[in-house]
């Protein structure tokens, strides 16, 4: 799940790291996407620590105990970080993080095939733990950042970085990645509709290499 909405979001900023907080929109985004998420029998909620996403857990989530998860934080964007998006556009590198992603390093900044792959590590450890504890069909949620969820989606769906720009996740959105011993799935992708679908039919012990059932929220 990506944050709701923020102040930096609504004024055209580039918040990265900053300690920038939800506005009004993103705050109601989130408990929308909590009469959600309530539904389903999460087996673990972990979020990245910027208080954006602890924000939206709070108010999604207000019962939940989420673990903060270091790899899931923004992308370092160094010296672009509290700059407007129109300043930004006119910067030489500019074209190389829409065109040529996995070559882009911001300036004391990331690299953002670094933030993919310390993101994609994290989900990937987090899966396996969820699923060593709770099994193949355990559902779990991740709160995390725009970028950072494009690139485990473009890793989900076997995309080289540098795809990634063509995913979109908006605030409040959640894409739905199931994980299995031979390849993962994309089960949704940008959604903002009913989830109760994700939840598995009791008594179920599922582990084969489908798309169909329950799955792990990314």
């Amino acid at each position: 799940m990506r944050h709701g909405r923020t102040t930096a979001n609504a004024s055209g900023g580039l918040a990265g790291r900053q300690p920038v907080e939800l506005d009004d929109t993103g705050r109601a985004q989130a408990e929308r996407a909590g009469e959600r998420l309530r539904a389903l029998p999460l087996a673990a909620v972990v979020t990245s620590p910027l208080i954006r996403c602890r924000q939206t857990m709070e108010l999604a989530l207000p019962d939940a105990k989420p673990v903060e998860e270091e790899g899931l934080i923004e992308c370092g964007y160094g010296d672009w970080e509290g700059r407007p998006l129109a300043e930004l556009a006119k910067e030489p590198l500019w074209a190389v993080v829409q065109q040529h992603p996995s070559a882009a390093v911001f300036p004391n900044g990331e690299a953002m095939a670094a933030m993919s792959a310390r993101a994609v590590a994290a989900i990937r450890r987090w899966d396996a733990l969820v699923t060593a504890e709770h099994g193949a069909d355990a559902l779990w949620l991740a709160c995390s950042h725009g970028d950072v969820i494009k690139a485990i989606v473009a890793d989900a769906m076997g995309l080289h970085l540098d795809e990634f720009q063509r995913i979109v996740a908006d605030p409040a959105s959640i894409s739905v990645i199931r994980y299995t011993p031979t390849r993962p799935f994309l089960v949704r992708l940008n959604d903002t509709s009913d989830l109760t679908s994700l939840i598995p039919p009791a008594g179920t012990a599922s582990s084969s290499d489908a798309a169909v059932g329950g799955g792990s929220n990314s």
